[in-house]
């Protein structure tokens, strides 16, 4: 039972907490009756924020956007469903009737609850003017279902003072005082409200409409040092953390393990008989790729020899190994997708782990790491080891998140996410050779967690490696040059 002294000072905080909500209340209700003109101030801003967003954020997912006044971004981001939550009684009004597609629903953020949960949760330029930005965090979670992503954008407290003088100016949007988070605090909140953070994007140099000035700004300059440093606004990607969970294996799902094979028919029965048991729902899918030597006949022997695995064998009619994973995920049955090279270089006893790693929720994209131990003599050549470090760097900044070995073979994901990076395959360009950066690209496109896992890599026992070092490494580049123009220069 709450004592006096305890109950006196709940009512303070409630009555401190409702006069600085109704203050903010009255001020939007102000700005929605004013803001119907396209020239306002900060209007080039928020069409900069809606370009950021349309590229985090595929059409057709179940979205509520928190603090969404008339709804413009929110309508923008093409929802199946979208459900937009504001304070302010006049932007509920004119949202309703510029986007009658919309659910508009007039409520405070920090009391908010809805029957149902969201694929994205939206927050733009919300926590600098929350009460609490904790409690609404936390009041998200009963709206999160195990994939949601959480995205917001919220100032650089570098710009509190610019932006105080551009708002005497009258050049920008018109805001109260506003709550001043480094990246650190909002991470820390959010960590303390059960999300985990795993994308921090810098975005927008130049709020301002100049010709030529603001697109060489915001497209470029914002992403390199030391400029990406001085940005006006910073995008943070998370989701809800996973419950670590021991996941035995007669739990997981489905499982696929395509093995791409080429020049490989000294291998084929090592892997038949050092796969590891992965469940009763598993099978091995090759793909044989124009073999020189009798690769595709030993596979089709070795599976009759071997009638406890379940086994399906493929001819690929194409060139290439990126073409033979893609063939095997077609007609892989699995919920789960393995890539396992066949020249056994990656050990198939590691798989499990990868499995683990994936259906405990550690990761969705789970890629293998060969630069972690030390490689297996003669395993790995000195300028592949060099070129290996140097693309590491090159995805890590590209996609916003660490990547150590871009070209390991072994990879695993969920084969509902492989469909969607599929589907937008053609925003990067269908012309990766190996495979590894198609699905790289695209996991990072659909703000999966990627999760690298270190193994000790082999040196092959048979045969010779299929990729040429210096035509590929060109490739490679290509790729790269491709991605910073679909991922960075936006």
């Amino acid at each position: 039972m709450a004592t006096h002294e305890e109950e006196t000072h709940k009512k303070f905080i409630d009555l401190e907490r409702y006069g600085y909500q109704k203050e903010r209340r009255d001020h939007w209700d102000r700005i929605s009756r004013e803001s119907n003109n396209p020239a306002r101030p900060g209007a080039f801003y928020h069409q900069l924020l809606e370009k950021y967003y349309q590229f985090l954020i595929p059409p057709g997912l179940r979205i509520l956007e928190l603090g969404c006044g008339q709804g413009d971004l929110l309508a923008s981001l093409r929802p199946s469903i979208g459900v937009g939550v504001d304070f302010s009684g006049e932007a509920i009004c004119c949202g309703s009737k510029r986007h009658p597609d919309l659910l508009f629903v007039q409520a405070d953020a920090h009391d908010f609850s809805f029957k149902g949960t969201f694929d994205v949760i939206v927050f733009s330029d919300l926590v600098n003017d929350l009460w609490d930005v904790q409690c609404v965090f936390e009041n998200l979670r009963p709206l999160c279902h195990r994939r949601t992503r959480l995205i917001m954008n919220f100032y650089n407290n570098l710009w509190r003072v610019p932006l105080s003088v551009v708002k005497q100016l009258g050049l920008g949007a018109s805001v109260l005082n506003q709550n001043w988070f480094s990246p650190h605090d909002v991470l820390n909140l959010l960590g303390l409200s059960g999300f985990e953070v795993f994308k921090l994007i810098p975005a927008i140099l130049f709020p301002l409409q100049v010709p030529f000035v603001s697109s060489f700004a915001n497209r470029f300059l914002a992403n390199i040092l030391p400029f990406k440093w001085v940005t006006l606004t910073n995008y943070v990607v998370a989701r809800p953390a996973p419950d670590q969970v021991q996941t035995s294996f007669s739990e997981t799902p489905s499982i696929s393990v395509i093995i791409p094979a080429k020049n490989e028919s000294g291998n084929i029965e090592g892997i038949l008989k050092r796969m590891p048991d992965l469940g009763n729902n598993s099978e091995l899918v090759f793909v044989e790729g124009n073999s020189s030597d009798n690769t595709y006949e030993t596979i089709k022997r070795l599976i009759e020899e071997f009638p406890e695995r379940t086994c399906r064998l493929y001819r690929q009619p194409a060139r290439g190994k990126g073409d033979a994973v893609r063939l095997g995920f077609e007609k892989a049955k699995g919920d789960v997708l393995i890539i396992l090279d066949a020249d056994l270089t990656v050990p198939p006893e590691d798989l499990p782990r990868f499995i683990h790693a994936l259906v405990s929720g550690g990761g969705e994209f789970i890629n293998g790491v060969r630069l972690v131990y030390p490689t297996g003599e003669k395993a790995m050549r000195f300028f592949n080891i060099m070129g290996n470090k140097f693309f590491s760097l090159m995805f890590s900044w590209l996609l916003g998140q660490p990547i150590k070995d871009t070209l390991c073979g072994t990879k695993a994901l969920w084969k509902r996410d492989y469909e969607l990076i599929a589907a937008n395959r053609a925003y990067f360009g269908d012309f990766d050779p190996f495979g590894d950066f198609d699905l790289l690209f695209g996991a990072a496109k659909l703000n999966l967690k990627i999760v690298e896992m270190p193994i000790r890599y082999r040196f092959r026992t048979y045969g010779t490696s299929n990729i040429s070092r210096w035509r590929h490494g060109l490739a490679l580049f290509k790729m790269v040059f491709f991605a910073a123009k679909g991922i960075k220069f936006i």
